[in-house]
């Protein structure tokens, strides 16, 4: 049996490191929208909001088989390694090619892409150059979910963190000098996506230094069996992540119908906001799973039990310190994004941010929960929590309450949403661990 003590200790190595680096990258997200509202003001967060669900398709398209990859491996590479020892390499292999074809599509399809995502004469020309810039991250974008996962599920939590600290600071340097030194402003932004998971994989490459490590590099051609197991076990993880894309273009037509572009802007800064309360969640949730996959493919589920209910401490914690912050200080939060001072950009994010982050513990449960389901091998469990928060109930939600309530409604969509399903998350856990005779 696992010792207790020993097993908290582990939990915190990895769920500490893994917070550091979910909110590292996050930290480059706020201070991008930042320099973004500062050098292209109310219209510039608007087209940055437009495309913020293209950033969800790479990220889901990277998550799909990172997680899912990274969750097969380490259930196995103790007792099966076989199984396991060529995945890494097909996974990337598959996800590079796929990258690339995503870019060339959004190339040529740019145009009614953009309109499809709701621009409209005012954000047309802005976010076209936006678009083709940042398609060109795709293959990146999606190969670093792969290596960031399983180099954290090889053992090597603290490389995962470094990566994302280094690509962090990186990426904030570069997009200070491209929109404001060199003068390109929302081009600047897009070539400094480009240069963010380029980082990231080039401070991962030292992985193949690490002792401990049991990956190795193979040229071979991906098989559909590998890359479809893996998909089934990461399908709740990039349901999740595409969730907030979907989630985020709905929002956007709602708003660009009730009120216009200004209700639009608002959205952003309370939604590059969230991904904050996000990213510290999903570091928790992904910082335990390596652990729990181990301890549960091990078959010592009192262990697992012991760190899930760990991570759930963590989670609730902070995020109930998150949503108190956001609330207590509201006014200069939203003061930071707003330097043209715009009046209804105020209007709008003030009355909506105090009711949207009701739904930050909700969102911590519910994340914790998707990712120990999918730890543990119950994708489709984890997969019907992504579809309902995702999917089936919040976009009923967004527009049923926003045209019985107006703006007021569309906001307290995601908390009513996140509620729901915490409840049934709640009982699908409950019925796992009565299975393990707990």
């Amino acid at each position: 049996m696992t010792n207790t003590p020993n097993i908290i200790k582990e939990s915190n190595h990895y769920i500490t490191r893994n917070i550091a680096a979910s909110l590292g990258l996050s930290i480059y997200v706020i201070i991008d929208t930042l320099f973004i509202s500062i050098a292209a003001g109310p219209l510039g967060l608007t087209v940055l909001n437009l495309a913020l669900p293209l950033f969800s398709a790479f990220n889901a398209t990277g998550l799909l088989l990172g997680v899912g990859g990274a969750a097969y491996y380490s259930l196995n590479k103790l007792t099966h390694p076989e199984r396991v020892e060529h995945l890494f390499s097909q996974l990337i292999i598959f996800m590079a090619g796929l990258g690339i074809l995503v870019t060339i599509l959004i190339n040529l399809f740019a145009t009614p892409l953009l309109h499809l995502l709701g621009a409209n004469a005012a954000t047309l020309p802005m976010g076209l150059t936006y678009v083709r810039i940042i398609s060109l991250a795709a293959p990146f974008y999606m190969a670093n979910y792969i290596v960031v996962n399983f180099v954290r599920n090889d053992g090597n939590p603290n490389l995962t963190m470094i990566a994302t600290l280094t690509e962090t600071t990186g990426v904030i340097l570069v997009d200070w000098l491209f929109i404001f030194g060199l003068g390109l402003h929302m081009e600047g932004a897009a070539l400094a996506v480009l240069f963010s998971p380029v980082c990231s994989l080039t401070v991962l490459s030292f992985h193949r230094r690490f002792k401990g490590r049991q990956l190795h590099w193979y040229w071979t051609w991906p098989r559909l069996k590998s890359i479809a197991t893996a998909a089934r076990l990461g399908v709740a993880a990039a349901s999740n992540e595409l969730a907030n894309g979907v989630s985020i273009y709905v929002f956007n037509l709602v708003l660009l119908h009730l009120a216009g572009n200004y209700a639009v802007a608002a959205y952003g800064v309370i939604s590059n906001i969230a991904i904050v309360t996000i990213a510290i969640a999903n570091g928790v949730a992904l910082g335990a799973q390596p652990l729990i996959s181990r301890e549960v493919g091990d078959h010592r589920f009192t262990a697992g039990k012991q760190i899930l209910n760990h991570a759930f401490k963590i989670t609730i914690s902070l995020a109930l310190l998150l949503t108190l912050i956001l609330v207590l200080f509201k006014g200069p939060i939203i003061g930071i994004f707003n330097a043209e001072h715009q009046a209804q950009l105020v209007k709008y994010a003030t009355v909506g941010l105090p009711i949207y982050f009701t739904s930050a513990v909700f969102t911590a449960i519910n994340l914790m929960a998707i990712i120990f389901l999918t730890a543990i091998g119950s994708s489709r469990f984890a997969f019907v929590l992504s579809f309902l928060r995702g999917y089936l109930i919040l976009i009923p939600m967004i527009i049923g309450l926003g045209a019985v309530l107006g703006i007021t409604g569309v906001w307290a969509a995601v908390p009513i949403t996140e509620f729901l399903v915490t409840m049934l998350a709640l009982l699908l856990i409950r019925a796992r661990l009565k299975e393990w005779g707990h």
